[in-house]
Formats: C-alpha cells, structure tokens, sequence
C-alpha cells in the first residue's frame, strides 16, 4: 500500500487539524486517508502528515496539478514538502 507523507513548516498543528478535516471527503474522493498527524519535536514549526493512498501516479498527477495551481496564484505559497512511499 503506498503511502504519502507530508511536511509543513510555519502552520500551527491545529489549523492543519482543521484544513484536513475540511478537506476530508475530497481526499477521500481522491483515495487519500488521513493515518497520522504530528508535531515535529524539535521544531514546534512543523507538522507532518501520512495519507494511505490508493493509487501512487494518479495522486502524484493530483498534487502536481493543485500545486502548480496554488504557485500560479501565489509564488510564494507554503506548500509541503511531499514524499511518496512505496512498499517493496
């Protein structure tokens, strides 16, 4: 099962809290499922966050195409950092 883990710096926790809850059901839409939510330790600055997802290239496809849209619209959006994991 892939999943993807998101890293994001200078959010609090819990507006991100509340931007994944809004946005739960389309990431559902999308085969995203929120597993994890954390506070780096060592730097209060930084959360990071694990979706299981179902389906590896058409998510990549997906976050490719929202952040080109939010960098369109503003270049220096706090996007996150995104890293793909595949189980070997």
């Amino acid at each position: 099962m892939p999943h993807l883990l998101a890293k994001l710096k200078n959010v609090p926790l819990e507006t991100i809290k509340t931007i994944l809850e809004k946005d739960k059901a389309f990431h559902a839409s999308q085969g995203m499922y929120l597993e994890y939510l954390w506070q780096n330790e060592d730097d209060q600055n930084e959360v990071q966050f694990l979706f299981r997802i179902d389906n590896l290239d058409k998510t990549k496809t997906l976050i490719h195409k929202l952040h080109s849209d939010a960098l369109a619209q503003d270049p220096n959006a706090n996007l996150p950092e995104m890293t793909y994991l595949k189980q070997t």
